[in-house]
């Protein structure tokens, strides 16, 4: 278990279990419990690993919030971390019952005048199946049910603090770094694989703790949205699509993509058919990002460049969602989506990556990290989108 940020940000914590306790009233929900990974570290600054112990977080409206924990992993950083959060710990030994220790912690509604009127007890996404039917078994000796925690979850976590924004910001630079040092790695011949190792180990050295994907799509690989690297070697005159990104020592994440061309910059090299379909993508993603302001909705991002782009004749070619949120996870609320009723808010953070891809032939895609602020929006990434530089 590592703490995810530095002692002058310990407050967050508490203000965050604080602040989720209004959405649970909303949604009439007596006790939140959330298994290791993004939710937990969100709440608590606390990365645990996940393994067939149960480690788990249990926000309550009504009752302390504790921290379940075997006692093998309940360390020094765990026991300093739960006291200044205002976290019970409770530790527990193999040979009993983890499941039996929540319910016998959680203070539920008085049942005693016909049961639990509310939707329950939240469940965090990040349960697995086994730890979901012991805890359903032992809430319904307490007439409670259980419901999904992360929509509530995301009411809060899409929306940024300021230092949140100001992490995102830095790791927006941070992946910027990169992307100036990747058009000398794109000489003809070289493979895919031989490239995303230099970038995956330029990642590491621009600031990065850890690298969460490398894409290094080439020619017709550029085509498939989620291709990783091959061994297929770059050509003169082909697109590659690169994208990348990774998290800070903070836990907060980077995602950026650029498309190169394979030239030498000599714009004589790309067929006026592949360079008439990047000009559309530039327009549609420039469009897109401009739109972006508090009040209008998710899925008003996606019509904008969905429509520059069909109104070009390539609306079959863009076969994804405009975007997604991003934060402690590379993907989180909100989905920029089509029909997406998600209305922006001031602290909104995600991308915008429209692209525009022929099978086993060419692929681009152009995104950036953006912040939507009071007037309008902040652009986090801020490297060059042409392909002649």
């Amino acid at each position: 278990m590592t703490s995810s940020e530095t002692a002058t940000t310990e407050n967050i914590y508490s203000d965050r279990c604080a602040a989720i306790l209004e959405h649970m009233r909303e949604d009439d929900m007596s006790a939140m419990i959330l298994g290791t990974g993004p939710d937990l570290e969100f709440f608590t600054g606390l990365d645990v690993s996940s393994h067939e112990r149960l480690t788990a977080l249990v926000i309550q409206a009504d009752g302390d919030d504790f921290l379940i924990a075997p006692a093998v992993d309940a360390g020094k950083a765990v026991r300093e971390r739960t006291a200044e959060i205002g976290v019970k710990l409770i530790p527990w030994q193999d040979g009993q019952s983890p499941y039996e220790l929540i319910i016998r912690n959680l203070v539920v509604p008085d049942i005693a005048d016909g049961g639990f009127s509310g939707r329950g007890v939240g469940l965090g996404a990040s349960l697995t199946a086994d730890h979901v039917l012991e805890i359903q078994n032992g809430l319904a000796g307490l007439n409670h049910g259980c419901v999904l925690a992360g929509p509530v979850i995301d009411q809060l976590r899409m929306v940024k603090t300021d230092h949140e924004i100001e992490e995102l910001a830095a790791a927006g630079a941070a992946i910027d770094r990169v992307h100036a040092r990747v058009p000398e790695l794109l000489q003809p011949g070289r493979t895919e694989a031989e490239i995303a190792e230099e970038i995956t180990a330029m990642i590491l050295e621009e600031g990065h703790v850890s690298v969460d994907f490398v894409i290094v799509g080439s020619g017709p690989n550029g085509a498939d949205p989620h291709h990783s690297f091959s061994d297929r070697k770059l050509r003169t005159g082909e697109l590659v699509v690169v994208d990348i990104g990774g998290a800070l020592p903070s836990g907060y994440r980077s995602d950026c993509t650029r498309t190169y061309l394979v030239a030498d910059s000599d714009p004589q090299v790309i067929t006026e058919r592949v360079l008439d379909m990047y000009r559309v993508l530039e327009k549609a993603q420039a469009a897109s990002v401009k739109a972006v302001r508090p009040g209008v909705t998710a899925g008003e991002i996606d019509r904008v460049a969905r429509d520059a782009i069909a109104a070009a004749g390539y609306g079959e070619q863009f076969i994804h969602r405009t975007g997604h949120g991003i934060g402690l996870t590379t993907h989180e609320a909100p989905s920029i989506s089509s029909g997406s009723d998600t209305v922006l808010q001031p602290g909104m953070a995600f991308s915008v990556e429209p692209g525009i891809y022929f099978t086993g032939d060419v692929g681009a895609r152009i995104e950036d990290i953006v912040v939507v602020t009071e007037d309008g929006v902040r652009l986090l990434n801020n490297r060059p989108r042409s392909l002649f530089w």
